[in-house]
């Protein structure tokens, strides 16, 4: 997302970047709110209740394939592998068990790596840790933590999508209920086969707390960030990058970022329900690692068996 805004912003300033990110979120959201009508309804037919199923327990193989595309070229940057190792671990533990806080993870193990690269004196650490502020929990479930929960989304989506899964879990789930853990695996999945970043399953997410309003409130909030850095930040793109200390800050908060896209696999497993999910999942990870398929083909395929059961009258997740 970024970097459709960081372009547009290059060729026509920031009147350029907000038409340039405009143009490249709004197909996806629209693709995604037509189908969170269909997948969220109140009472939807049983094809789409299986359709959903089985899209949905592919989605941990679809985490770890992401994250594992991702260690290849980040190995190949980083200066340490033992160090690289730690913070990969230190990421997919804190996807697996911390949920929303496991940002505190992502920035310390970026500063763990600036201490470790310095070899004296002092360097102003050029890397906005702002994000961190959005760990203060907050509103009631209403249209005000909607918004809250999809800003921390926005600002924490470091390193990929996948990252900020755990944190969109605990919440729409487990804080404010508005949705069931089937009904999240369906979003995640509707934020797989729809054009556009993932961060935009937070549209779907917003849906059910509060229908299309919501929907529309939530992914306006999410890209607020996206903006800002570039729109704040895009004429600073060059000294930043050339500075050492956020060099560093990303050999630390990269690795660990990667590892908290595989971690969040763990709570995405754990969701299902149903035995036939599981051999979905196993299909899907034989399809996307060892076979090495495409993400939504794999989906649709298991969407697919999702329905043959559903229409068989087998078991589907409440």
């Amino acid at each position: 997302t970024q970097l459709a805004i960081f372009s547009a912003w290059r060729v026509a300033g920031p009147v350029g970047a907000i038409v340039g990110g405009t143009a490249f979120i709004a197909p996806g959201l629209v693709v995604i709110l037509a189908l969170s009508g269909l997948f969220l309804a109140a009472a939807p037919p049983a094809w789409v209740l299986g359709t959903a199923a089985g899209m949905g327990a592919a989605v941990a193989a679809v985490a770890v394939r992401a994250g594992t595309d991702l260690i290849p070229p980040s190995l190949r940057r980083s200066p340490s592998r033992h160090r690289f190792v730690l913070y990969l671990l230190l990421g997919g533990g804190a996807a697996a068990a911390l949920g929303p806080w496991l940002v505190l993870v992502l920035v310390g193990s970026g500063l763990a790596e600036v201490l470790c690269s310095r070899s004296g004196g002092s360097r102003h650490l050029g890397v906005h840790v702002w994000p961190i502020v959005a760990l203060v929990a907050g509103g009631t479930g209403g249209v005000t933590a909607l918004a809250w929960v999809a800003l921390k989304v926005g600002a924490l989506s470091y390193g990929g999508g996948f990252v900020i899964i755990p944190l969109m879990q605990g919440d729409a789930v487990h804080t404010y209920h508005w949705m069931t853990n089937a009904e999240f695996l369906n979003a995640v999945a509707l934020g797989q086969v729809t054009p556009g970043p993932v961060v935009a399953t937070i549209a779907a997410v917003g849906y059910a707390a509060h229908g299309v309003g919501g929907a529309l409130l939530a992914a306006a909030v999410a890209f607020i960030p996206s903006f800002s850095f570039i729109l704040l930040g895009g004429g600073r793109f060059e000294r930043l990058r050339a500075n050492a200390d956020a060099r560093a800050f990303l050999d630390g908060a990269g690795p660990a970022a990667i590892g908290a896209i595989l971690g969040a696999a763990i709570p995405l497993s754990g969701a299902l329900s149903e035995t036939w999910q599981a051999l979905v999942l196993a299909a899907a990870a034989l399809s996307l690692l060892a076979l090495r398929r495409g993400i939504v083909p794999t989906l649709l395929a298991a969407g697919s068996v999702g329905v043959l059961i559903a229409l068989a009258g087998g078991p589907l997740p409440a």
